[in-house]
């Protein structure tokens, strides 16, 4: 099934269309029994979809059929990634490094520079990845063929290897990447700066930020093996860019009456870059159509429901695709399953719990906005956390119990509850419907004839040892316990509370990693993080925030690493060159990414203060305020006083022992009804989770993007499948992209300039009275007085 002579410029070619036929034809007809099929596995090149391998198999199967699961390639695989490699084609060349570095650099600032936005604009790496390519193509024009050598070495290089190629393409998207992530120690100094308005050395935090960022490298290789090479870890997200790789460098035949991929892709950005000119400039409240604010605008009760970004959205539609994909990934890249479970936990928390503990006044939570991640005093104020903070960064309990307790929204408290059991079924899930596998992987040593058709090209190639992501993970442990024992005073944690940190991520990154790259979604490890450091730490709002840094921000960004080497593996990208530029591309974002915020703190005059910012001021930074309201939840006050037996909100623990039963049921279920095949797409982790990133993600954000993972995921792949299959994920960068593109430019003609529009669309949601309280006296301007 391949093909290799001694040439070295002899491409390496694997096709599925060259198995023997009457093994494809078993393959197609043979299902009776998990033996015929194993054996049919182990005789063709490639596995079938799991779909078509599994046939009617039922709940039953899925559990117990150990033999099969781990190995089968997901039907979405099949259709979009190619199963051939040129091993000869080059990869790290002088145009690929020099494009990498400009386009990681220019991703990041941009990407920070909008972060402190209303509604933040997320510049993916599409962005990159089409800005790149006619770059490319000029230098593969232009620059000279001629070989270069180092003196005293054997090592020789030309400036140009030959034509632009789709591997050097990968590699810069892949240093783009870095840049498109975001870097969550930011968040620190942001706080500290703005809402704490102490110091923080530029040299500090840049240790902060770099460490932080490299963890993941370390927790990254670790799970390589369970994360990369089994073919159902597909992770959604990568096959967006596989698809539009394919589009711009493969040549398309195109069918009679439609268009080529290329074509449907310059169709697809020139149409949302012109669009996103109306939301994003002339016609803003396009975020959010909340139309039973227009229908009742003199109803509190009637816009908390319908208020797309400050209520619970119902019948709220957001026409945005910028806000859409804003906290959650593209829709049309997360799979059915996942999307429907999704949209099941928005319902139940949106729809009904909240509205029901709101109505009864529960937490006397109807002093409160209905939606919001303001902290409280009891008697609906804001709280002041400047009242209950000494001089040295920790809580002072006097002015604290003169003050009075911290009070939350409902949506604020349920928030965190459904954290709780997020995490708790991430455990319980993985352990039930994964172990086996995982067990396997571990103990079997992954033996040849059960690895898939990627895993096994990729072989051809030098690969990274254990020993390197080991040393990277030592090495960063060492700096980070070096920076917090020596800097104490600015980031106030302990050399133990890096230990515990790393701990806790070596404990949840495989779970995580499964999760996220089974459904596109990703359950926060950063509420347990909080909590824990919290009962330790109270009082202390930096030790607490740096230890969920360090412990929850590391796993996310070992997945980001991961997401990245999958990309890799699909588009057959060697090892080591792969690892060189997510290593370069992650120390140029932290870079970027820090003066850039910097830059902008120090600036912009009263960023994220709302209560000093004009009216509908974009720089109120969302994210930062919830950040910051998280240090004083967690880190000022502390879990016990608030979740614990001195708190408010100590049967939100409960949620522990819900998200730990859930998945027990549906395991259970599985069992008990093994012909309800449709039970196993049950994924208590991401039904439970579905509401974990509101606030500051807004109920329009959600159910706009369950919409378009319902159209796209559910009705077109299931009725148009050839459609899907040649347009869904080049769709998919072409919003983005054009997104991306007028974005850039609108700030950059207009919103540079201070240049705006005053009309009624230009606000973002048309419902003015939708933060109101609904009971007790207190006077809050713009809101009719509460009965």
């Amino acid at each position: 099934s391949s093909m290799r002579t001694d040439s070295p410029r002899t491409p390496l070619i694997r096709r599925e269309d060259q198995v023997d036929e009457s093994v494809k034809k078993r393959r197609r007809h043979d299902r009776q029994g998990v033996a015929d099929r194993l054996t049919a596995l182990h005789e063709i090149e490639t596995f079938p979809a799991w779909k078509h391998a599994i046939g009617s198999s039922s709940c039953e199967d899925v559990l117990e059929d150990e033999t099969i699961h781990p190995f089968q390639i997901p039907e979405e695989v099949e259709l979009i990634v190619p199963t051939t490699d040129d091993i000869a084609m080059p990869v790290s060349t002088f145009r690929a490094w020099m494009l990498g570095i400009l386009s990681c650099i220019g991703t990041s600032f941009v990407n920070q520079f909008f972060w402190f936005r209303t509604e933040p604009l997320s510049i993916t790496s599409v962005f990159s990845q089409i800005a790149v390519l006619p770059l490319g193509r000029i230098m593969a024009a232009t620059l000279p063929h001629r070989r270069y050598g180092i003196p005293g070495t054997d090592f020789r290089f030309s400036l140009n290897p030959g034509p632009f190629n789709k591997k050097e393409h990968v590699l810069i998207t892949v240093m783009a990447n870095a840049g498109a992530s975001s870097v969550y120690a930011i968040h620190i100094v942001s706080i500290v700066k703005i809402f704490y308005k102490k110091t923080i050395q530029f040299y500090v935090a840049f240790l902060l930020v770099l460490t932080t960022q490299i963890l993941g490298f370390g927790w990254a290789g670790l799970f390589r093996k369970f994360l990369i090479e089994p073919a159902t870890m597909w992770w959604p997200s990568s096959l967006v860019q596989v698809s539009l790789f394919r589009a711009l460098h493969e040549e398309d035949q195109r069918p009679r009456g439609q268009l080529s991929r290329n074509q449907f892709f310059v169709l697809a950005i020139s149409c949302s870059f012109a669009y996103y000119l109306f939301p994003g400039y002339l016609f803003p409240m396009l975020t959010s159509l909340s139309w039973l604010c227009w229908v009742f605008p003199s109803s509190v009760v009637a816009q908390q429901i319908g208020s797309g970004l400050k209520g619970l959205g119902l019948g709220a539609i957001g026409l945005d695709w910028s806000a859409i994909c804003a906290y959650y990934k593209s829709p049309l890249a997360t799979p059915w399953f996942a999307v429907a479970n999704m949209m099941v936990g928005f319902v139940i928390t949106t729809y009904i719990i909240i509205p029901l503990a709101y109505s009864h006044n529960l937490y006397e939570a109807r002093r409160f906005p209905i939606f919001s991640s303001g902290l409280f005093t009891q008697s609906g104020e804001t709280y002041d956390t400047s009242k209950v903070l000494n001089g040295q960064f920790e809580l002072d309990l006097t002015a604290y119990a003169n003050y009075g307790k911290l009070y939350l929204s409902d949506s604020f408290v349920f928030t965190y509850a459904i954290g709780f059991s997020s995490l708790a079924a991430t455990l319980v899930h993985v352990l039930l419907f994964h172990g086996r596998d995982l067990w396997r992987l571990g103990t079997d040593k992954f033996r040849n004839d059960r690895k898939d058709l990627h895993t096994r090209m990729m072989e051809h190639y030098k690969q990274v040892p254990i020993s390197w992501f080991l040393f990277f993970l030592f090495i960063t442990i060492i700096v980070s316990i070096v920076i917090c024992e020596v800097f104490n005073e600015q980031l106030q944690l302990s050399w133990w509370g890096v230990l515990l940190a790393c701990a806790l991520a070596l404990l949840f990154a495989l779970p995580l990693g499964i999760i996220n790259s089974t459904t596109n979604q990703t359950v926060g490890l950063n509420i347990i993080a909080e909590y824990l450091i919290g009962l330790l730490c109270p009082g202390q709002p930096l030790t607490n925030v740096c230890f969920k840094t360090y412990g929850y921000y590391s796993v996310t960004q070992a997945l980001t690493f991961l997401t990245g080497q999958k990309l890799g593996h699909y588009m057959k990208i060697p090892p080591r060159p792969l690892l060189a530029a997510q290593l370069m591309g992650t120390v140029i974002a932290c870079t970027v990414y820090l003066m850039t915020a910097w830059w902008l703190l120090s600036t912009i005059p009263n960023i994220c203060d709302t209560s000093l910012l004009p009216v509908n001021s974009l720089w109120t930074c969302p994210a930062d305020h919830v950040f910051f309201d998280a240090s004083v939840v967690w880190g000022l006050i502390g879990p016990r006083r608030i979740f614990g037996d001195l708190g408010l909100y100590k049967a939100a623990n409960w949620f522990f022992l819900v998200g730990a039963i859930a998945p027990i049921l549906v395991w259970l279920l599985c069992k008990w009804f093994p012909k309800a095949s449709w039970l196993r797409f049950i994924n208590m982790p991401i039904l439970l989770g579905a509401t974990a990133f509101m606030p500051p993600a807004t109920p329009v954000n959600l159910t706009s993007w369950c919409i378009m993972g319902f159209l796209f995921s559910f009705v077109i792949f299931r009725y148009r499948r050839a459609w899907w299959q040649r347009y869904n994920y080049v769709l998919s960068s072409g919003l983005d992209a054009g997104v991306a593109f007028m974005g850039i430019l609108v700030y950059a003609c207009l919103g540079s300039q201070n240049i705006s529009l005053d009309w009624w669309g230009s606000s973002l949601d048309g419902c003015p009275l939708a933060h109101c309280p609904t009971i007790g006296k207190l006077v809050v301007k713009g809101c009719p007085l509460p009965i």
